[in-house]
């Protein structure tokens, strides 16, 4: 047939192939995007700037206020340096005309060992055998357990590896150089599952604190027990965090940590399982909805990039409402009727069809999260984004990095109590050092005060 004929089809052939390629090359890129999130490092800032400015301080006037380490509150040791017999520099005599005085803080690289010399008596009524002990004692074994870590090594240990992410190697290395002291990993193991012992009525405590709480964030992240995946889940309220290592991350494992009837207002990041608290109340975050809008549009056509943009503006809107009423230049009443203005105007974008694809499931996402999208607005002061349940699972997002998880599930059990306490303890503004060794001398199981009521 003669070109002419030919024409319209041939055109209509190389636009579908153009499409079918452009789709090709959107799903790689939002592949590409994808994996470049998986195996970004911990703290990555996106791509360097091309002329940084130089690092320090600036010279001259712009150095600004000039600071030093105050002088310490006692000294340990004083060391009187007197002058030389001659000048280092021409030899001639030297006769003196000040005194200055110099600071050192320093650590003292040295391990106490202490002998316990316990009395072993028995009773003259019962014939049971009994032996004395020593506030500074953590532990009533003798013979084969007669060697033991002391408490202040022990919870520096806990907190290098619970808190602080190192490994059990690395936190052995630490006392091995810091301090003197030798242990073995095994050894480390097997003392921090101890403590973890000493601490779970404390670990409890913070459990029924978590379900009594009036709000909760939660989050979940990917955890290895044994080499095999597991789930890593946290939620956190006004005074504490608690951690817990479960396989699975469904409704089942949310309800071992809040129980089922539990009916405050939970924040999270939309995951399905978690609406299966029927009695709560929800926040979705908005954090991760404008994120979503904003790689949506990265990857968008101009013609389907006008509705994760108008997703994005409606609500950018929302925190904008949110900053103007606790700033004062918005009453209540106000506050009410821009909610509501803004929950008509997502109802409307809802209602038109969508052909794109990627914005068809964002409608669909977003009719699923109507109801809890401006939570916060109408319940002022509470979170728009699960922000806080971020930041408290990210340590451990650092430390499976780091040393991948847990062997054993027993090695879990000591993990997620020994994180919950000195993560609370961090929250609430205690020291996790001293409660630590506390709780190591303590005779009989103690609830250490971070758990409210507890003293």
């Amino acid at each position: 047939p003669p070109r002419s004929t030919l024409f319209p089809y041939t055109t209509l052939f190389r636009s579908e192939r153009l499409q079918q390629e452009t789709e090709r090359l959107r799903r790689e890129l939002e592949a590409a995007l994808r994996a470049s999130k998986r195996q970004a490092a911990p703290h990555s800032r996106g791509t360097p700037k091309a002329d940084p400015q130089r690092p320090g301080r600036k010279p001259g006037r712009r150095y600004g206020r000039q600071a030093c380490r105050p002088i310490p509150a006692r000294v340990d040791e004083q060391i009187i340096v007197p002058l030389p017999e001659r000048c280092p520099h021409c030899g001639g005599g030297v006769a003196p005309e000040s005194c200055e005085t110099q600071y050192q803080e320093e650590i003292v690289r040295r391990t106490m060992v202490r002998r316990f010399d316990i009395v072993v008596g028995r009773c003259c009524d019962c014939q049971r055998r009994v032996q004395g002990r020593h506030s500074l004692q953590t532990s009533d074994a003798v013979g084969v357990g007669n060697v033991q870590l002391g408490p202040e090594a022990l919870t520096l240990a806990a907190i290098l590896n619970k808190q602080m992410g190192l490994s059990l190697g690395h936190a052995c290395q630490v006392l091995s150089y810091g301090f003197g002291l030798e242990v073995s990993r095994g050894g480390l193991y097997r003392a921090l599952g101890r403590m973890a012992g000493r601490a779970e009525p404390t670990y409890h405590g913070l459990l029924e604190t978590a379900r009594q709480a009036p709000v909760n964030g939660m989050d979940e992240t990917g955890w290895k027990v044994g080499g095999c995946l597991q789930w890593l889940h946290v939620a956190v309220s006004a005074q504490v965090t608690v951690y817990a290592i479960l396989p699975g991350r469904g409704y089942g494992q949310g309800v071992m940590i809040l129980g089922a009837e539990y009916d405050g207002f939970l924040i999270h990041d939309g995951w399905a399982p978690y609406y299966r608290f029927r009695y709560a109340f929800h926040q979705s975050c908005l954090a991760h909805l404008l994120k979503r809008c904003r790689e949506m549009a990265q990857v968008a056509s101009p013609s389907a990039l006008m509705f994760p943009r108008a997703v994005e503006n409606l609500l950018e809107t929302s925190l904008e409402l949110r900053d103007r009423y606790e700033q004062g230049e918005m009453s209540e009443r106000g506050l009410s009727i821009a909610t509501g203005r803004l929950e008509a105007k997502l109802d409307r974008m809802l209602e038109t069809r969508r052909r794109n694809p990627a914005n068809q499931r964002l409608a669909r996402h977003l009719k699923h999260e109507r109801l809890w999208l401006f939570t916060f607005l109408h319940c002022p002061g509470l979170d728009a984004t699960n922000n806080a349940a971020e930041r408290a699972i990210r340590g451990m997002v650092i430390a499976r990095k780091v040393w991948g998880g847990n062997r054993t599930w027993e090695g879990a059990r000591t993990h997620q109590i020994l994180a919950s306490v000195l993560r609370t303890c961090w929250q609430q503004g205690k020291d996790a050092f001293t409660r630590g060794v506390r709780l190591l001398r303590a005779p009989r199981g103690v609830i250490l005060d971070i758990v409210p009521g507890a003293g």
